[in-house]
């Protein structure tokens, strides 16, 4: 868990695990417990939030879930829209290719390459600027030992798609990736996915592309495209200090956003 302090509450506190997956785990043949039957006060904080760990047990007992997590199970065999498979396909006979590269021999470069892309999707989604990440924090990513970059280039551009999937507790995660503005036409990161698919079969290992921003939103549907499986993502919001919680957060928040006291103004 990573523990926050809270702006302007008077040095207090709060924990979230970290963004992304995987996120808690309990010990063998431990049964979760009920977060309104812990006694919260010793750790100090006024909120936490945990994701679940995909495919796995709940840490604790309830939970929200968020999302279905679109998944390609190699056992499964491939599944893929048919339209995807033709854009692919043509892609490929104009000239695109995608090379995976384990993160820690990524090259300055290639990282760099990534950044640029991942920045122009962001970009265009105007995402929460939450979601832009610099140089640092893709090079922290790309040195854990499972990971891997997956970059789709072509004869004129050399860094047109590209994405980051890590490899955790039998799972391969799709993590973030996106495409560069000026190969939006080709649509390039189907070839990517169906990359991470291939990287998933050779491991033995599932491979998790994730969900939509909401529910059955066109990310989501666009998921849905690769996969032969879903997994739900579950999330759990604990009010740790009910009257701390209540003052920090007033009558700010937006619906569903949790903690309210840092939901977006």
């Amino acid at each position: 868990m990573i523990v926050r302090g809270i702006d302007d509450s008077g040095g207090r506190a709060d924990a979230i695990s970290p963004y992304g997956y995987p996120g808690g785990l309990l010990p063998p043949a431990a049964r979760a417990p009920d977060p309104g039957m812990v006694d919260w006060a010793d750790t100090g904080l006024v909120s936490l939030f945990v994701r679940d760990r995909v495919g796995s047990p709940p840490v604790l007992a309830g939970g929200t879930e968020r999302s279905q997590l679109q998944v390609h199970d190699p056992s499964r065999g491939r599944q893929i829209r048919s339209r995807f498979a033709g854009q692919i396909r043509r892609n490929e006979r104009a000239g695109w290719s995608v090379a995976a590269v384990a993160g820690p021999e990524a090259s300055e470069a290639q990282r760099g390459g990534f950044l640029s892309l991942y920045t122009d999707t962001m970009t265009r989604a105007r995402a929460a600027a939450r979601y832009f990440f610099g140089a640092a924090y893709f090079e922290d990513v790309l040195s854990f030992g499972r990971s891997w970059l997956l970059l789709g280039r072509s004869d004129e551009i050399d860094f047109g798609a590209g994405a980051i999937a890590a490899l955790s507790d039998g799972v391969l995660h799709y993590y973030l990736g996106g495409t560069a503005d000026r190969a939006m036409d080709a649509s390039p990161f189907k070839n990517v996915v169906a990359a991470m698919m291939d990287l998933s079969e050779e491991l033995g290992a599932p491979l998790n592309l994730g969900g939509g921003v909401r529910p059955r939103d066109g990310l989501e549907d666009f998921k849905r495209g690769f996969a032969n499986a879903q997994l739900p993502f579950v999330t759990h919001e604990v009010v740790c200090d009910r009257e701390a919680y209540d003052a920090l957060s007033g009558d700010a928040g937006e619906d569903g956003f949790f903690p309210a006291y840092r939901a977006p103004a």
